[in-house]
């Protein structure tokens, strides 16, 4: 059974389903994947893939090592246009996976919620930054980015979703999301591109 037939179960959803289907990959160089998530927090899209860009002309255009990283000075990394509080998140990153020699295998293999729990540990990196780097690069298909504003947008506007709190519309999109499994990833994806398309 393929992912789309699975969730067109959900009539709301199978409307979103159209095109083709989408296809998720392991990436390799976990660090500067979660490096690129951490700068793109609080930023849309466009102008985070800039500054991802900047980051990496510091290295020649190549993705740097974590030693690399940790060598950079933090004016450097101010100089590209981050704040004060994400060049040290980047510099947290770089010197945990050198410390705790995480490799890119190791992640693979894990549990999406031991790869939350181990790498929220880093300052600067919370749930949703790790759950970007299951969907995105570690190619999990079942995870549901509850905390994700477009995923919220989106499903208020598609499930008419009436709350009074967070808290209510967070247990109300996750009752939802649960018939979704084992295949989460894939219709946060539809989500999201319905949303950015207009949602109409």
């Amino acid at each position: 059974m393929t992912y789309q037939n699975h969730l067109k179960k959900d009539l709301k959803l199978a409307a979103l389903l159209k095109g083709k289907p989408y296809t998720l990959k392991k990436r390799k160089n976990t660090p500067v994947r979660l490096i690129a998530s951490i700068l793109s927090q609080q930023l849309n899209t466009k102008v985070a893939k800039i500054i991802f860009l900047r980051f990496l002309d510091l290295y020649q255009g190549v993705e740097p090592n974590m030693q690399q990283v940790v060598d950079t000075p933090k004016e450097t990394l101010r100089s590209i246009g981050l704040s004060n509080s994400k060049v040290n998140y980047v510099h947290n990153v770089a010197h945990f996976f050198m410390e705790n020699k995480i490799l890119d295998k190791q992640l693979y293999s894990m549990e999406p919620e031991a790869v939350i729990e181990l790498l929220t540990q880093i300052k600067g990196v919370g749930t949703w930054t790790v759950e970007m780097l299951l969907m995105f690069s570690l190619g999990h298909e079942n995870v549901f980015a509850v905390d994700d504003l477009g995923i919220q947008q989106a499903m208020i506007r598609l499930y008419k979703i009436k709350y009074e709190t967070k808290k209510e519309l967070k247990i109300k999109m996750l009752k939802k999301a649960a018939n979704w499994g084992p295949y989460k990833t894939y219709a946060c994806l539809h989500l999201w591109q319905w949303k950015d398309n207009g949602a109409v």
